[in-house]
């Protein structure tokens, strides 16, 4: 069972908009989830959720509209349109890819960015652009590396060590967990990391002074 400070499982639908402008106020705290089409990136908030909350599909590339989930008290979950592979006309591929850029860049309440990357094919191009694009604006980073399942536990630990020494040369807020929807792997650390991005860090409670 989840333990998080946060009811993710509370999150509800608000909208889907094609651009920036017909977002919620940019108020509170967002956290935006981002990935190449096939990432697993609907699955992993549908786990997270524990709802069917983000559309999955067999043909990557189903997000193309920024969609927007509250979680109350002026907190949002963000599912960003997916960048790379999926096979759909040019025009609407740059029409989301801009969308995605003006959110990324504009977005003053943007508090992290989780980047979803399949465990057996991480960091390329597109998302190292994007890590080092968040890093160098002082956005915090989580590096899921997703589909984790897929791989033995020896082959996926070394994995998430490389990808954690790649990322270590970038000066910056990046931490990296394996992930799986299917297994529930590193859904805590998920959870616990969107925590302290919308709360701020845990710090337990002092104990009681004795009295003097």
């Amino acid at each position: 069972m989840l333990k998080s400070r946060v009811k993710y499982n509370q999150a509800q639908f608000i909208t889907s908009a094609p651009d920036i402008s017909k977002l919620p106020p940019d108020t509170g705290i967002e956290v935006a989830f981002a990935g190449r089409s096939n990432a697993g990136k609907s699955s992993a908030l549908n786990t997270l959720t524990d709802q069917k909350l983000a559309r999955t599909s067999k043909t990557p590339g189903r997000t193309q509209l920024i969609n927007t989930f509250s979680l109350g008290e002026d907190q949002r979950l963000i599912d960003l349109p997916g960048y790379g592979f999926a096979k759909v006309p040019l025009e609407m591929k740059k029409k989301w890819q801009k969308a995605l850029g003006e959110y990324l860049q504009r977005r003053k309440c943007l508090k992290g960015i989780v980047v979803l990357m399949d465990i057996r094919h991480p960091l390329k191009d597109l998302d190292m652009d994007l890590i080092n694009w968040a890093t160098s604006s002082n956005i915090p980073v989580l590096a899921l590396l997703t589909k984790a399942d897929k791989l033995k536990q020896g082959k996926r630990k070394a994995e998430v060590l490389q990808v954690r020494r790649a990322l270590s040369e970038i000066d910056g807020d990046i931490t990296v967990h394996a992930f799986s929807s299917l297994k529930g792997i590193g859904l805590n650390e998920l959870a616990w990391k969107l925590d302290d991005w919308y709360l701020g860090p845990f710090v337990k409670e002092a104990q009681e002074e004795t009295s003097e």
